[in-house]
C-alpha cells in the first residue's frame, strides 16, 4: 500500500476544500464536479463507500493540479 491509500471521501474532500476546492456540480451517478477559482481547475470525484483506490486519488490530483505531498500535508 502506498501513501495515499486508505484515503475515504470526507477525508479527501477535506484535505481539497484546504486547497481551495469548492463543490461545483452532482455529475452522472454519485459523482461530484469540484472547482478551485484560484487555479481555475475542476476535478470529479467519487462519492462512494469506503477507501478511494490509490490510483483513483492520484488520478483526481493530477486532474486537480495538487501534489502528493501537498495533499498529505493538509
Amino acid at each position: 500500500m502506498g501513501r495515499l491509500a486508505g484515503f475515504r471521501y470526507r477525508e479527501i474532500i477535506k484535505k481539497l476544500k484546504a486547497c481551495g476546492f469548492v463543490f461545483n456540480r452532482q455529475a452522472a451517478g454519485s459523482h461530484e464536479i469540484w472547482y478551485n477559482e484560484n487555479t481555475d481547475r475542476y476535478t470529479t470525484i467519487p462519492n462512494h463507500s469506503g477507501d478511494m483506490p490509490e490510483g483513483t486519488l492520484r488520478a483526481i490530483l493530477r486532474e486537480a493540479g495538487v501534489s502528493p505531498d501537498e495533499f498529505l500535508n493538509k
